[in-house]
């Protein structure tokens, strides 16, 4: 691969793509499913581009949710920095919309730095709305909205009507306490973005300028082509994550007493299903168990979203036997990547 180093050997340096005679900077997304080896890859193209990592996960912006989502350890962030990890309280809802204002933020600083941003996580929504800008309403979600049914079904309307006035008392107000429809909808949206709906039709005006105005991407996708390969990886990190302190990270999370399912943070893949042990719901294996069925569910609608991305180049992770080393990995990215335009200053 020294083809590539080579390119970095001066001290200062600048990509840069030029469209239509307007000099655009460089951004590299690495966006997979679960259990690919996203950040083992960002971590390793580190070691041969000029990059500074920004995190696109949304469990990881929490505090003390370090072993379930999958967090880089402290030896790992040493070596590479993540910006957008460990800055948020879980009790304080982050939204999509919040992430997009940090993100441009944390790009443009690494771009006048004269480095390449590298994004690198699994939360696709927040890659879609960086990319695309807030949409005026997010598409049905049949999960979330089955659920907020079940919770009618025990607890009445008023009951979701009072939780509606938690998270959006705007639109509450314009709310009857019986008026279903509107209510489901409403806490569907904030569910899928963590944004209530008034804020997400107010932020819809102030957002037309997407980033491939100011930048030119390149967008990488680590893809599993075996599925089961993809299914035993996703299990053994799951068990790896009880051996190290998964439960007990969980149950801390637990006895704080100001944390509940209806939190983003606390509906995470993993920490939903074994804080259903804590509240007596089931047992722990078939916590864990269910905990690894949600996590190959995960991986699935994020293998979807990858299929229908555009402009996405994939790099295929694994082959029939096993999966590929992070240096073979790694190898085939800076390939898609050697087109990049490359200028010394």
């Amino acid at each position: 691969m020294s083809w590539i180093s080579s390119f970095f050997e001066a001290d200062s340096f600048r990509l840069i793509h030029k469209s239509k005679g307007k000099v655009l900077p460089p951004i590299i997304f690495i966006m997979g499913p679960t259990a690919s080896g996203k950040t083992d890859l960002a971590i390793a193209l580190k070691d041969h581009l000029p990059v500074e990592l920004i995190n696109v996960d949304s469990t990881q912006v929490y505090r003390q949710m370090d072993i379930g989502s999958a967090k880089p350890d402290a030896e790992t962030l040493i070596k590479a920095p993540h910006r957008l990890i460990s800055f948020r309280d879980l009790s304080e809802p982050y939204s999509a919309a919040e992430f997009r204002e940090d993100a441009r933020r944390e790009i443009s600083e690494i771009t006048e730095q004269g480095k390449i941003p590298l994004l690198v996580g699994g939360t696709m929504l927040y890659f879609k709305i960086l990319l695309e800008g807030l949409a005026s309403m997010p598409e049905a979600d049949e999960t979330i909205r089955h659920e907020i049914e079940e919770q009618a079904k025990a607890s009445g309307w008023p009951s979701l009507h009072r939780e509606l006035e938690k998270v959006d008392p705007e639109t509450a107000a314009q709310l009857h306490p019986n008026h279903s429809q509107r209510i489901q909808r409403a806490l569907e949206v904030y569910r899928v973005t963590g944004i209530p709906i008034s804020r997400l039709r107010q932020k819809h005006q102030e957002s037309k300028k997407t980033l491939h105005d100011e930048y030119r991407i390149w967008q990488l996708a680590p893809i599993p082509q075996n599925r089961a390969l993809l299914h035993q990886r996703i299990e053994q990190r799951f068990r790896d994550m009880i051996e190290r302190g998964f439960i007990e990270e969980v149950e801390a999370l637990y006895r704080r007493g100001d944390l509940n399912t209806s939190l983003p943070s606390i509906r995470s893949v993993g920490y939903r299903q074994l804080w259903q042990y804590f509240e007596g719901k089931c047992t722990l294996d078939d916590a864990i168990e269910n905990g690894i069925a949600a996590t190959r569910k995960l991986a699935k609608r994020q293998i979807t979203w990858l299929r229908k991305w555009p402009d996405c180049h994939k790099v295929f992770v694994d082959n029939e036997e096993k999966y590929l080393s992070c240096e073979e990995i790694c190898e085939f990215s800076l390939i898609k990547l050697s087109d990049v335009p490359i200028y010394c200053r």
